[in-house]
């Protein structure tokens, strides 16, 4: 496994905070069990999140952070209805 140290964005704005941030905290746990990744290390600041995990080889970084950037905005948009506005 090959271990990893990411930062994104997640909806370029200040949104991470009360409810999203629980919620965004699951989403990321499941979706990382479902492919096999290990969350080592995570922090979700107001407006991007910091993740050190460990990813198979077998799965590239950026096909990684397609797959939980583009799957936990769709569960977060059915989740928090609000959030499609901005």
């Amino acid at each position: 496994m090959c271990k990893y140290h990411i930062v994104f964005t997640k909806y370029r704005r200040k949104v991470i905070y009360n409810q999203y941030k629980s919620s965004l905290g699951e989403i990321f746990h499941r979706l990382c069990d479902y492919k096999g990744v290990d969350i080592i290390e995570g922090h979700l600041m107001p407006d991007h999140v910091h993740m050190l995990v460990s990813i198979p080889p077998r799965i590239s970084v950026s096909s990684f952070m397609g797959y939980l950037k583009g799957k936990s905005a769709l569960m977060m948009f059915d989740k928090h209805a609000n959030l499609n506005y901005k």
